[in-house]
């Protein structure tokens, strides 16, 4: 069964504050992973890693740069879910 918008976001928060240390209430969708979360592209990949095993999904390393904020990382997640 796919994830809501809501829980993918409180998955993807998670893993993020476990990777960065910033409070999972400061990871919002309008947030940009380089510019507000201060995430370098190393970071970037672990958190992809987490982001592939928790919801079940694959997302193509040329993908990765495609995800400039919180919500394009959702709603890619949302979008390659299994229905």
């Amino acid at each position: 069964m796919a994830n809501t918008d809501q829980e993918i976001l409180e998955g993807l928060a998670e893993i993020v504050a476990e990777e960065t240390g910033l409070d999972q209430a400061d990871i919002l969708l309008e947030k940009s992973f380089t510019d507000d979360l201060d995430i370098d592209s190393l970071s970037m990949m672990t958190i992809v890693t987490h982001a592939e095993d928790k919801f079940g999904v694959r997302i193509p390393d040329e993908e990765v740069k495609n995800l400039a904020t919180v919500g394009d990382a959702v709603s890619f997640i949302k979008g390659a879910q299994p229905a």
